[in-house]
């Protein structure tokens, strides 16, 4: 049989992954025998789960953090979550999310027999007025994006705490793909800026990590405590993770790619690909097209499908929104060369 070859990125425009940092995929491949799910006897890469967690603290604006290295976003969703129904004193719990929440949300919903109520936007942000007429006596939850998978918006993270508190629910950040950019901006969206619970903030997007290296944090281990299973056979007595058997190498990547970057490294390439992001709506709108203005290094723009499917032909591989328009997320492989070739093709087979 003929030897497969991974995917190529020098056409790829709307993944939210991206090629791992060489240090990472170095750390990835020395630690892919290793299982952070038994400390007891992976005593390495247990201690370099908590180093983890500690440099997502940093990023996410919370000292000591609690939390762990998950198999992704959809992982970390499902479990905030989990945390926040094992907590609600009701039998019939609910949880509230705008309707740009990632689509893991309803699968925690299904998963785990939660009630997801989904606000209206406003501006591709939540709508918090929306939000308000769902909350009720059984919501264990209140959601907030901190830069949405289709346009990049940040929901008004402070506020949407504010209203968790009030309603003694718990509020959730998925930070998933934003939480390795925002820090540079001023949006207010970590846990400096509000009394959030749970955030979901993933080293193998725009951090550069090996996949899988999702990650969960939580204010504190007792929110932990809410996932706790006990382990007999194993070393260690008790387990919060969703998954058992994890490969170290997401760990040991996120670790190593963490220490290299953080803070300067990662503040350059959000730099870059933000300009990258705000040149190409430029160019894109001076051809015509209807672009929604990027506030973070994602740009949607109104082409048509015939043209969208010659581009595919060509190799370029572009997603859609759910309104209809090409998305393009200005990763750390997407650079300026590979957008004026793209845009050498739009120009040729518009």
């Amino acid at each position: 049989m003929q030897r497969a070859e991974p995917q190529d990125f020098s056409r790829v425009l709307s993944s939210m992954c991206t090629e791992p940092h060489p240090t990472a995929r170095d750390a990835a491949e020395r630690f892919l025998a290793t299982n952070p799910g038994d400390p007891g006897t992976y005593e390495t890469v247990a201690k370099m789960e908590r180093e983890a967690v500690d440099l997502l603290g940093q990023v996410a604006g919370l000292q000591d953090a609690a939390g762990y290295i998950a198999s992704g976003g959809t992982e970390a969703n499902i479990q905030a979550v989990r945390i926040a129904r094992n907590r609600a004193d009701t039998r019939d719990p609910n949880f509230v999310a705008p309707a740009s929440a990632h689509f893991s949300f309803r699968k925690a919903a299904d998963i785990l027999g939660v009630e997801l109520r989904t606000a209206p936007l406003e501006d591709y942000r939540a709508n918090l007025d929306g939000v308000a007429e769902l909350i009720d006596d059984d919501t264990a939850l209140v959601v907030g994006v901190a830069g949405t998978t289709e346009y990049g918006r940040v929901d008004p993270i402070p506020a949407l705490s504010d209203m968790a508190t009030d309603a003694d629910a718990l509020c959730h950040v998925d930070a998933a793909w934003g939480g390795f950019v925002l820090p540079f901006t001023a949006h207010a969206w970590d846990f400096s800026d509000a009394d959030i619970d749970t955030m979901t903030i993933d080293p193998h997007k725009m951090g550069q990590a090996a996949v899988p290296a999702g990650g969960l944090l939580a204010r504190g281990p007792e929110l932990l405590d809410e996932l706790a299973i006990d382990t007999p056979y194993l070393e260690s007595t008790s387990q919060v993770t969703l998954t058992g058997t994890r490969s170290g190498a997401g760990v040991a990547s996120a670790v190593a790619v963490m220490e290299e970057l953080w803070r300067e490294g990662y503040e350059r390439q959000y730099r870059q690909s933000q300009t990258n992001a705000d040149w190409l709506a430029a160019e894109v709108r001076s051809r015509g097209f209807d672009v929604v203005s990027p506030v973070l290094p994602i740009v949607a723009m109104d082409l048509p499908h015939d043209l969208v499917a010659d581009l595919r032909e060509r190799g370029w591989r572009i997603s859609r929104t759910e309104a209809d328009e090409a998305r393009v997320v200005c990763m750390p492989h997407v650079t300026r060369p590979m957008l004026q070739e793209f845009l050498a093709d739009i120009d040729e087979l518009a």
